[in-house]
């Protein structure tokens, strides 16, 4: 929802913020979520305009901004956001809260396959934040593995074993993001994203 006035973001998220799904989408690696207002249009020429797509927050975001997206923001880059130091942690995995809050039957897997997926940051240093405070660039510590490049990695070219080999050498890559790659250098197979993607739809 949109915000009036400033809001103080900790460690865990902007206050009075509520997670629809905390085992997925809490925690401190998952503190904030930024999704580019610039995929708006492209999700109305996808599947119309309806009414949720007329404004941001359509997708769960706690932040939306034009100019940056999945190719041009990178794991670990570091943002001034107001008076909070965030840092780009990973992209979002679309679950199937997605297709039940759209209505549209594949939603979670057209999320996924378009790579229109946003990103979640950790909060380096708590502060508040105001509706058009500044997004500003102030570190990079890996720019060449962009949201973009992870995401092709887990979800295209899937066993590309050297891609897979250096995400698994990346310092500030979460844990479990860390665990996908080595079980597929170990196994020689890719998870079933069933559950992930299609959830209470399958019982789980």
């Amino acid at each position: 929802k949109r915000v009036n006035g400033r809001l103080w973001l900790g460690e865990t998220g902007f206050e009075g913020d509520a997670q629809g799904d905390p085992v997925r989408h809490g925690g401190i690696e998952k503190a904030v979520h930024h999704y580019p207002y610039d995929h708006y249009d492209k999700w109305v020429a996808d599947i119309g305009a309806i009414p949720l797509l007329e404004q941001a927050g359509a997708f769960g975001e706690n932040i939306s901004t034009t100019g940056l997206d999945e190719t041009t923001v990178a794991l670990g880059d570091v943002f001034q956001l107001g008076g909070a130091r965030v840092e780009v942690s990973q992209g979002r995995q679309p679950c199937w809260k997605l297709t039940a809050r759209f209505g549209v039957a594949d939603m979670s897997m057209r999320v996924q396959k378009t790579g229109r997926t946003g990103w979640y940051y950790r909060v380096l240093q708590s502060g508040y934040v105001a509706p058009g405070d500044t997004l500003a660039l102030i570190d990079r510590t890996s720019p060449e593995w962009t949201i973009h490049r992870l995401w092709r990695t887990l979800y295209v070219d899937t066993m590309n074993l050297d891609e897979l080999a250096q995400m698994v050498a990346l310092e500030r890559l979460p844990d479990g993001w860390r665990r996908y790659a080595e079980r597929r250098l170990a196994t020689g197979k890719v998870e079933d994203w069933s559950s992930r993607l299609k959830g209470e739809q399958e019982g789980h």
